[in-house]
């Protein structure tokens, strides 16, 4: 089992800047492949970047990165816009092979969400 739990979150304004943490108990983050989804009201959760076992994926504005020692993956977000407003959760999937994981339904583990609004 291994429990995540997202905070960092909150209200920003559009160009700034934010890191979310995703702390993760029960098991070492190293054995997984974590991502990082968002969801904003009355649409689907999707996959934003994800991280396997050497190699990290980077959609524009948005950066993951994991501290193992810390047992935290991070998400980076910078220039942010108000579309950019939803729920952010991580995930831990099962690493399966060199790739990254971007089915949400593979993934295992999931953290309760964090808020971050993006005013204009």
């Amino acid at each position: 089992q291994v429990q995540l739990v997202e905070s960092g979150g909150g209200l920003v304004q559009a160009g700034g800047s934010l890191r979310l943490s995703c702390a993760a108990s029960g098991r070492a983050i190293s054995s997984y492949g974590m991502g990082w989804f968002r969801q904003a009201p009355g649409k689907e959760r999707d996959f934003l970047v994800g991280i396997g076992r050497s190699t990290a994926s980077v959609k524009g504005r948005f950066m993951i990165s994991r501290d193992n020692a810390k047992n935290t993956v991070y998400l980076q977000m910078n220039s942010l816009k108000p579309e950019d407003t939803a729920v952010y959760y991580c995930a831990a999937a099962p690493l399966r092979g060199l790739g990254i994981t971007v089915d949400p339904n593979e993934y295992e583990y999931w953290g309760q969400g964090t808020q971050v609004t993006v005013s204009s």
